[in-house]
């Protein structure tokens, strides 16, 4: 078996909710993995401005990012190699219909994250991700007419984000934890991205390889040879999964890269 890539998503993969930190044998694993010419690639639901901390602390590690859940993909030196964003009717359309409800919703643009209002929905959010959480401003959702936007948060629960999907009929809902849906172009997603990427390398996808944890992560497993879920990912993630490893806190990616020789 020959690895030539593989594909980590951030929350809950390589950062432990716990903790809120990464585990030092996965630290380990991924310089290994650098050493020995597997390109590393970062697959997130998280935007650009967002990964700062994992730039902080690996520097070039990753050959590239996979960032707004696909939607935007570029390489170390910051070449975009796929994007794609939401139609801007429907979002002028959703932001019509929650302009006088209690919807937390996150809008984000390739520079600037913004939220139309806070709530207890979000504050719980941020309890989560602990320091990983970065500061986010609140602006005017008309922005949505005249700036690109290729993401959305909508905070509300799995039957709750039904009553809001009809507004946003091009699009699509992909979840990585309970507290919100991240909106995506219907046919976006990391499985989209990793495709790109994959082309883009010449690298097949029978050399490559998934880790991941939530709903979001779904097609990303899909999209390559070797899909591994965490011990602590979702069941939906776990039944198409190709194996499933130990949880985060216990050593679960550097357990699978084991168990696949890939270490």
């Amino acid at each position: 078996m020959m690895i030539k890539a593989i594909f980590f998503d951030i929350d809950g993969t390589l950062v432990s909710f716990k903790t809120h930190k990464i585990p030092e044998s996965t630290i380990q694993a991924l310089h290994t993995l650098k050493a020995k010419g597997i390109k590393l690639f970062i697959a997130t639901g998280r935007p650009p401005y967002d990964l700062k901390f994992l730039i902080d602390e690996f520097g070039d590690l990753f050959t590239g990012y996979i960032t707004f859940n696909g939607q935007y993909c570029y390489d170390s030196t910051g070449k975009i190699l796929h994007e794609e964003y939401l139609n801007r009717e429907d979002l002028i359309q959703f932001t019509n219909y929650i302009k006088d409800k209690d919807i937390a919703c996150g809008f984000m643009e390739i520079d600037y994250f913004y939220f139309n209002l806070y709530n207890d929905r979000l504050a719980k959010l941020k309890e989560t991700l602990g320091d990983t959480a970065p500061d986010r401003a609140f602006d005017d959702v008309s922005r949505v007419s005249n700036h690109k936007t290729y993401q959305l948060n909508i905070f509300l629960n799995e039957d709750e984000e039904q009553e809001v999907l009809p507004y946003l009929p091009n699009c699509k809902a992909v979840r990585w934890c309970p507290y919100f849906t991240d909106i995506i172009p219907k046919d976006g997603g990391k499985g989209t991205g990793i495709k790109k990427v994959l082309a883009y390398y010449g690298i097949d996808i029978n050399e490559a390889m998934a880790f991941g944890d939530g709903g979001n992560d779904v097609e990303m497993l899909e999209a390559v040879k070797y899909g591994i879920a965490m011990g602590n990912a979702n069941e939906n993630l776990k039944q198409i999964a190709d194996f499933i490893t130990l949880d985060v806190d216990n050593d679960g990616v550097a357990y699978a890269l084991k168990q696949y020789n890939v270490l």
